[in-house]
């Protein structure tokens, strides 16, 4: 363990970087070099599961749909260590038994035969790929293939695949049950999922291992105990134990010295805002989206919230527009703040109530 610069003792782990972020909050509560660019290795698989998965809830694939197992995409296996699902040459398998060989068997096979039914070609799938990061905002992030295979062009950063974690976890929920699917089996070959805290810890369900000699050990991890979801990501570990050690590490420091806190509710009505030129004289403002923190332990009790309204309110005012903000504090220190918005709509007055309003804001000035 060291000292961080609040005085928090976190951990020290024997690889290039890791990052341990709160899921709802996207809050990192500790790291080492996380915009570092690395090599991911099979991490980048994590975009290629999910550009196929969002393709699958857009309606673009269908889960039947044959995917061909071309010349390109074909995985000989063997001494040279390739990771494969092993459909044979110009085989066909389901789009959906695929999916599973990518993330389950982390097979390049897999990766590649997917890029190519839903880019075209590689390239354009590559091409989706890093729009796709752009979009997400994984500024230290550039891939080059769809499976991870080593290219000096095939870089991420710590934090950028957490946010992609996030991103799958979020977007891609009816898919997301396979991270946490211990084996496959395809064409008689049974495999095991690599992400060995699958099988000790109840609490972890997903998302993906990688390893090449130039990336080392990775894993990219979620857990989620007593309704608080973290994601970890180790990158550039010794071995598959030291990877698996670590991120167990990360979650139970993450859980023993962090927990969340609710400020407020959404809907609830938190203060009431001055209208002027409305048929109604004050709108009652609130959250329109639940709002949570990670605090440190035992804090949650101590969380303080105050009010900001925006100045000169005039109607009409539709519901949901942002009139303010909520600032919520911590024994001093701001932990986070949200928007405040209008809990309903407030039309404008008529001419000659508006009229009235402003005669009489002259005599109560």
């Amino acid at each position: 363990m060291t000292t961080d610069a609040n005085g928090q003792s976190v951990p020290v782990l024997a690889n290039k970087a890791w990052v341990l972020m709160d899921f709802n909050t996207g809050q990192i509560l500790a790291s080492s070099n996380p915009d570092e660019p690395l090599p991911p290795a099979s991490l980048t698989k994590m975009m290629t599961s999910y550009l196929v998965e969002q393709a699958l809830k857009n309606g673009k694939v269908k889960p039947t749909d044959p995917v061909t197992m071309s010349l390109n995409a074909w995985c000989r296996g063997g001494k040279d260590g390739d990771s494969c699902m092993f459909v044979p040459l110009n085989a066909q398998a389901s789009l959906m038994d695929m999916l599973r060989g990518v993330v389950i068997a982390s097979g390049n096979d897999a990766s590649k035969a997917l890029a190519e039914h839903i880019g075209g070609s590689e390239a354009g799938f590559v091409a989706m790929m890093n729009a796709e990061a752009k979009k997400l905002g994984m500024s230290k992030t550039q891939f080059a293939n769809s499976a991870g295979l080593p290219d000096p062009n095939n870089k991420a950063s710590a934090r950028d695949l957490a946010v992609l974690a996030a991103a799958i976890i979020r977007n891609s929920g009816e898919y997301y049950p396979i991270y946490a699917e211990r084996e496959f089996s395809y064409n008689g070959i049974k495999q095991g999922n690599r992400n060995a805290l699958l099988y000790t810890d109840s609490t972890v369900d997903g998302l993906k291992t990688g390893h090449t000699e130039e990336a080392g050990y990775c894993l990219t991890a979620s857990a989620n105990r007593n309704g608080m979801r973290l994601i970890s990501v180790i990158m550039n570990a010794d071995s598959k134990q030291a990877r698996a050690d670590q991120t167990r590490v990360l979650f139970n420091w993450g859980y023993a010295n962090f927990e969340a806190a609710t400020p407020a509710q959404p809907g609830a009505t938190l203060t009431s805002a001055k209208v002027t030129y409305g048929v109604a004289p004050t709108v009652n403002a609130g959250l329109a989206q639940p709002w949570s923190l990670v605090v440190p332990k035992g804090q949650a009790a101590a969380v303080k919230t105050a009010v900001t309204l925006n100045p000169a309110l005039e109607a009409p005012i539709a519901k949901g527009a942002v009139i303010g903000k909520i600032v919520a504090t911590a024994n001093g220190k701001q932990l986070g703040e949200a928007n405040l918005v209008a809990l309903a709509d407030v039309e404008r007055a008529g001419f000659f109530e508006r009229l009235r309003q402003r005669v009489a804001g002259w005599f109560s000035k």
